[in-house]
């Protein structure tokens, strides 16, 4: 994840921590099945990149020990530093050489959609591919489903819609393409990747879901202020709305693409 200035989902803010767990509840053990599913294993060579939290790289690490290697790179290590059992990196794909390699998988999740500079950046995860290697790159795509609440009947669904709209607007604004999920298959096949194939999560409902919506509104909660897209009591308001249990809220679809290197 990029920690840039003007960047909307600072890495230094107490809810990133927060982000970082209920996005791992909601996504990883999709994303564990799709690495599976591609032979993962003892001996294999792994860059995680904007890994985040450590969730992740520690699965992955577990999967190729003891002869592989995960290293795992971010903008900021914040939410890495003391984890164990793969290599922690600073790194900021978007503007630096990718690691040697080469490497039997790349992965990254909710990372290139905040590149300014991403298709560049992902030439760069390809060519540190060794021949047969994959990449799997994961991306929301909140063009295809804008709500948080599928029905939007209340008042208080309306309410958290609304304050998702202000959130898109607020990515727009800083770059983020908000289509760039569904575009991954075609994206990977330009790159001269092959047996490129995409599938899509789209978790609904439960705690995580909840937990989620709560820490970023609070993190995001200045810039709606400021930018005239909430004002404080309807954010409040909100708050209290998702805390009572009574919504059903969604996210964004999860669009996983994977490919290999000829």
């Amino acid at each position: 994840m990029r920690d840039e200035p003007g960047y909307l989902l600072d890495n230094q803010q107490e809810e990133a921590g927060e982000r970082f767990d209920a996005l791992a509840a909601l996504f990883d053990d999709s994303t564990f099945r799709h690495l599976s599913a591609l032979g993962l294993e003892d001996g294999w060579q792994v860059w995680e990149v904007g890994a985040g939290g450590p969730s992740v790289p520690s699965w992955i690490s577990d999967q190729v020990a003891p002869d592989g290697h995960v290293l795992a790179t971010d903008i900021d290590t914040t939410w890495l530093e003391g984890a164990e059992g793969f290599e922690v990196r600073r790194h900021d794909v978007g503007s630096e050489l990718p690691p040697p390699g080469p490497f039997d998988l790349v992965h990254a999740r909710l990372v290139l959609v905040h590149v300014r500079e991403r298709a560049a950046a992902l030439t760069a995860l390809v060519s540190v591919l060794r021949s047969g290697g994959w990449l799997v790159l994961e991306e929301a795509d909140p063009a295809l489903q804008p709500l948080v609440c599928l029905e939007d009947r209340t008042p208080a669904e309306r309410l958290a819609n609304q304050l998702k709209a202000g959130f898109r607007t607020l990515l727009s604004e800083r770059g983020v393409d908000l289509a760039y999920g569904r575009s991954l298959p075609a994206r990977l096949r330009a790159e001269g990747l092959v047996d490129v194939v995409a599938a899509a999560y789209f978790p609904i409902g439960g705690p995580a879901n909840a937990e989620l919506e709560r820490a970023t509104t609070v993190q995001i909660r200045h810039r709606l202020v400021e930018a005239g897209l909430a004002t404080d009591g309807e954010i409040d308001e909100h708050l209290a709305n998702v805390a009572s249990g009574q919504l059903d809220l969604a996210t964004s679809p999860m669009i996983t693409a994977w490919g290999r290197r000829a």
